[in-house]
């Protein structure tokens, strides 16, 4: 139980478990850190990337990607595509069984709160203002400073052997903090399409009591915008050799 596959599907499981939880954590009645607010959802998020990567090169997958957007961006920069829809396959369904565990963590506290919206807001992402075109370009701007920042954080510009042992999943922590701080208020900042498509399913799939519809509309917006995104990143970064 060693493999790329592996690690990618366990981290990327750690990584939603812990990131959805702490939505379910703020957002969810009866639940001690209920209406903590969006300092306590961006650190949780942050550091549910930070075990996530870690858990995932613990088993297998040393890039520990986590993200089909960042695997995107890596094939790109690499022109290898070889492993892609596998990676894909092991984030998505991680995605599913990291927001299945969570939803049954919390198993009580569903039916104690009442907005359908606030239940689905645990699991997925939506425009805090409904505009499809910004809506896009807010994820594609955010996973492209994703790509961007964890290619700086490895680059030769940086340090000519890459950050030292162990601090490079704490720099992305802090990375993927500073997203959610500052650009992630207009759309949840998914930038990574299997953490927002991944617990959509889930949540459609669960009898979740009063959960109503799982806004199948915007679903399309955190994978194309993460996708191009990285994409345009991606791009970048093989032309640019860092």
């Amino acid at each position: 139980m060693h493999s790329v596959w592996f690690g990618e599907f366990m981290g990327t499981l750690v990584l939603v478990l812990l990131g959805n939880g702490v939505n379910a954590g703020v957002t969810l009645r009866k639940s001690y850190a209920a209406d903590a607010g969006w300092m306590v959802i961006a650190s949780g998020w942050a550091l549910a990337v930070l075990c996530g990567v870690l858990v995932a090169q613990a088993f297998g997958s040393p890039g520990a990607n986590l993200n089909p957007a960042i695997t995107l961006a890596g094939a790109v920069i690499s022109g290898s595509y070889s492993q892609v829809l596998s990676m894909w396959s092991a984030q998505l369904l991680g995605a599913m069984a990291g927001a299945s565990l969570m939803a049954l963590h919390y198993g009580p506290h569903w039916k104690l709160t009442p907005g359908p919206a606030d239940k689905l807001g645990v699991f997925c992402t939506n425009g805090a203002v409904r505009n499809p075109i910004f809506n896009i370009l807010s994820e594609a701007l955010g996973t492209a400073v994703l790509v961007l920042v964890a290619g700086a954080i490895f680059s030769h510009g940086v340090s000519a052997n890459g950050p030292a042992s162990g601090l490079g999943p704490w720099l992305v922590a802090s990375l993927v903090w500073g997203i959610g701080l500052s650009l992630g208020g207009t759309t949840g900042y998914a930038i990574n399409p299997a953490r927002d498509l991944g617990p959509r399913l889930v949540h459609w799939l669960l009898p979740i009591p009063g959960k109503g519809g799982s806004n199948w509309r915007y679903a399309p917006i955190p994978i194309v915008g993460d996708l191009t995104g990285a994409a345009l990143a991606g791009l970048l970064l093989h032309y640019a050799h860092l």
